[in-house]
């Protein structure tokens, strides 16, 4: 492939780079919708849903037709609904690994190491129940075996 070609997939996939555009296709989904019955779905200003319905249609990701004074909007083609549904599958794998591997990790005990802090610090006065460990007492000074003399 060329590097056009790859320069044209990624304006592609950044043209679909904004929410209220999905959100836009996935209604269209459901056949040609006027303006105002997207603005009826949509949470945003109409000046907002316009910009965005405008990198639509430039793209010719979607159609816009006029009935009297109603602008109808529909997408160009059945691959845009696969496309979406394509994604859909992939979002939802996704998020269902990374559940469960949040429900692993929220079910695994949580290690205690020697390493660093702990969640639950002992008080200075010692361990808070006679079955914890003692706190850790400093090296004792070493002396050199018989025989031997520490160079000073």
């Amino acid at each position: 492939m060329t590097v056009a070609l790859y320069q044209a997939k990624a304006e592609f996939f950044r043209m679909l780079g904004h929410p209220v555009r999905i959100r836009v296709l996935e209604l269209l989904q459901a056949g040609p919708t006027p303006v105002r019955g997207l603005l009826a779905e949509l949470e945003v200003e109409p000046s907002s849903l316009s910009q965005q319905l405008a990198v639509l249609r430039r793209s010719g990701i979607v159609t816009a037709t006029r009935e009297g004074g109603t602008v109808v909007y529909a997408l160009a083609g059945g691959d845009v609904a696969d496309l979406l549904r394509a994604a859909r599958r992939i979002l939802t794998g996704l998020l269902a690994d990374r559940n469960l591997l949040l429900a692993e990790l929220r079910a695994a005990p949580e290690p205690h190491t020697d390493r660093g802090p702990r969640a639950d610090p002992q008080p200075e006065n010692g361990p808070a129940s006679p079955s914890a460990p003692p706190p850790a007492r400093p090296p004792a000074a070493r002396t050199p075996p018989a025989g031997c003399t520490a160079a000073r």
